[in-house]
């Protein structure tokens, strides 16, 4: 594994990035970030997931096949079904390896913010009422605690796989944001020299 922290600027400039992390890491909203610095169509992988009443979709897979195999995206690392097309198919892939206690401010701050707006997400789904969190065993604020233990390993198995895939690994807010900054003020400029799915 070809490990970056927050202080190495990008040797070359990637097409096609993954960001990796627990839910509430703060995945969706860095993707968004690297997609406007770096000029990347950013596919909001939940989108693709999840249809009305929280049901997945059908064509999910479809549409990750069809989105993957474009020469320029940033979307999330999600979702066990595609998780490996995901590695396979990635020139960088952004970890955000954040300490248990961050990731709960946060997926609890925007959890509640969600449902006290009643903020719809992605085809007409909003946030359950407060109460599940106690009867729903896979509530978003739960799942969020119980699998935050278990992502490191689930990481490292699947780049054990792409062993040349570079990744950024970022352990706080501070190196988010640093590491953010520099992309922006230090964008790469030379292509990626892989063979992704638009050369096969």
């Amino acid at each position: 594994m070809r490990l970056l922290d927050s202080s190495v600027p990008l040797p070359v400039r990637p097409r096609r990035v993954l960001v990796a992390g627990t839910s509430g890491s703060g995945k969706t909203t860095l993707a968004a970030r690297i997609g406007e610095i770096l000029d990347l169509p950013h596919v909001e992988i939940d989108g693709l997931h999840h249809g009305p009443n929280w049901t997945p979709r059908p064509s999910f897979r479809e549409d990750v096949e069809e989105f993957t195999a474009q020469p320029r995206w940033v979307t999330e690392w999600q979702y066990t079904a595609v998780r490996p097309l995901l590695v396979e198919r990635a020139d960088l892939m952004v970890w955000l390896d954040l300490p248990r206690s961050t990731v709960m401010r946060q997926v609890v701050w925007r959890t509640l913010r969600r449902r006290v707006r009643r903020e719809e997400l992605w085809n007409g789904n909003v946030e359950p009422p407060l109460h599940t969190f106690f009867r729903d065993r896979d509530h978003i604020v739960r799942w969020a605690w119980r699998t935050h233990s278990g992502y490191r390993d689930r990481v490292l198995t699947a780049l054990a796989e792409r062993l040349d895939l570079p990744v950024v690994r970022l352990t706080s807010r501070r190196e988010v944001d640093a590491w953010a900054a520099l992309l922006a003020s230090r964008p790469p400029t030379g292509e990626v020299d892989t063979h992704g799915p638009e050369d096969t």
